[in-house]
């Protein structure tokens, strides 16, 4: 008994210009309510729609209009919206109850583990740690791991000696039709093409990604990476929540633009929809395009700084062009441990169930339609309209097929540069060229659908009409330079 009535002198109130607030707007409501006054007043306080709503039918708009002065007026004597004040508040309230009705058992000492976890949110320590997540996890594991052994042994093994020569034998056995072989197992053929593209080599590649992924996500590192970053991504107008939405991008761009939910304000939403459209590669054309540039190391690492700086100027000129406050971070630091393999072996089925349920029938769909664009002859003056451009590049004629896949997904493209790496088509100053452009290029179509859906169609279409000439651009300059320089890759 004398705990709860310490408490409630300890606790009962919150700061005094929100409780002021709270008694004024008390006194103006006038309705039948299923909440309390008290609790209506501290909903309107944080904004809730659905409160806001039923107060202005049941006041009236005069008596509200008042009651939203109220609320005015106790935003001011705060920085943080008042939804976080009050979060904030109610969080030390149960922290003090906690602290007078919990026993902790003494530690013995602080454990590997939890040592582990405060070198990684500092930068002294943090940046180095992250260096080499990067460099054994994405360019080890799943580039040269991923993209190289793996796609080896499916494309130029399984696919290319075994099921691409006996499907095509028998299509060609069994289909007298000419285009309709084609359709199936031609060039740009739906088994040939289609189900090669998806399975042989998209899939181990998606599959090292987010296998990586769900490790480090178990292990708890992530929130200690957006504590990390938060400082930098200040800078670019968002704070360390936003790493979670690009993260998730580096999985799936179309997945990580939902995700900018989370994100407070509209300018944080926008800026961090735009630059995932943008400087994100998605988990497939990551993979591809680090076995591109797998062999050419000086490559990679110009392509990464490319990114980087694009990124970063990119959010700097944008959180500086956007008018807007920026917002407070705050996040739960969870333990670090050890995955735990059940775990992440469930989040890697997940996302694994996910590719083949959503991105794998693009694949199929792109070949369809890409044999429907070469029975009607689209298909090749799309190719040469795209030629010219590919050219002031530097790049030859064949490229031009890779950039039309990446209007359909950007990842099909990176696979069509993979194709002519295959073939010797392309140096390495070409790839190197080619990579960041396609990187930069368009969004795909379910991402762009996904912005236009968060973001609206005018938004979705802007962000889309500076990120063509905007890749097409950087594709030139960087072309440019290196014949200048001289730099052979």
């Amino acid at each position: 008994m004398s705990v709860n009535t310490s408490l409630t002198d300890r606790t009962g109130a919150y700061p005094q210009p929100i409780e002021e607030v709270v008694a004024a707007i008390e006194s103006l409501l006038s309705g039948h309510y299923a909440l309390s006054r008290r609790a209506i007043a501290l909903l309107l306080l944080q904004h809730d729609e659905e409160v806001e709503g039923m107060v202005r039918r049941c006041e009236g708009e005069e008596r509200f209009a008042a009651i939203a002065q109220h609320v005015h007026r106790a935003q001011q004597h705060f920085r943080e919206p008042l939804g976080i004040v009050i979060m904030a508040h109610r969080q030390k309230l149960a922290q003090a109850l906690a602290q007078e009705v919990v026993h902790y058992p003494p530690r013995s000492s602080s454990g590997f583990a939890e040592w582990l976890g405060r070198v990684c949110m500092q930068p002294l320590t943090g940046i180095p740690i992250l260096i080499l997540v990067l460099y054994f996890g994405l360019y080890q594991f799943v580039g040269v791991f991923g993209g190289g052994t793996l796609v080896d042994l499916l494309e130029n093994g399984l696919f290319g000696n075994y099921i691409n020569p006996f499907l095509t034998h028998w299509v060609q056995r069994l289909v007298p039709f000419a285009p309709i072989q084609e359709l199936l197992v031609g060039e740009y053929g739906v088994f040939t093409l289609g189900v090669t593209y998806a399975v042989a080599l998209i899939l181990p590649i998606v599959g090292t990604f987010f296998l990586m992924f769900s490790i480090l996500e178990d292990s708890g590192y992530f929130p200690r990476l957006a504590m990390l970053i938060d400082r930098l991504f200040k800078k670019i107008g968002l704070n360390g929540r936003a790493v979670i939405p690009m993260v998730l991008g580096f999985g799936c761009d179309t997945m990580a633009t939902m995700v900018t939910r989370i994100l407070e304000t509209p300018r944080e939403r926008l800026i961090a929809t735009f630059l995932l459209a943008l400087a994100i590669p998605c988990s497939a054309q990551l993979g591809v395009i680090m076995a591109l540039l797998a062999a050419h190391p000086g490559a990679l690492l110009i392509w990464a700084l490319t990114l980087v700086g694009v990124f970063l100027f990119i959010g700097w000129l944008a959180a500086r062009v956007l008018p807007g406050t920026p917002a407070t971070f705050h996040i739960e630091i969870p333990p670090m441990r050890l995955p735990i393999l059940s775990n992440v072996l469930t989040k890697t089925y997940a996302r694994m169930h996910w590719y083949f349920r959503e991105v794998f029938p693009l694949f199929l769909l792109a070949s369809v339609v890409i044999w429907v664009g070469q029975i009607t002859g689209l298909f090749d003056l799309v190719i040469h309209a795209v030629t010219p451009i590919v050219r002031l590049m530097g790049l030859p004629d064949e490229a031009a097929a890779a950039f039309l896949f990446g209007f359909f997904r950007r990842d099909y493209g990176a696979a069509g540069l993979y194709h002519l790496q295959e073939s010797n088509v392309l140096d390495g100053r070409q790839l190197l060229v080619a990579a960041v452009t396609l990187t930069l290029f368009l969004p795909c179509v379910a991402q762009f659908l996904m912005m236009k859906k968060e973001r609206g169609l005018k938004t979705a279409l802007a962000i889309s009409a500076i990120i063509f000439p905007f890749a097409i651009t950087i594709g030139g300059l960087m072309n440019l330079i290196l014949q200048w320089v001289g730099v052979e890759l």
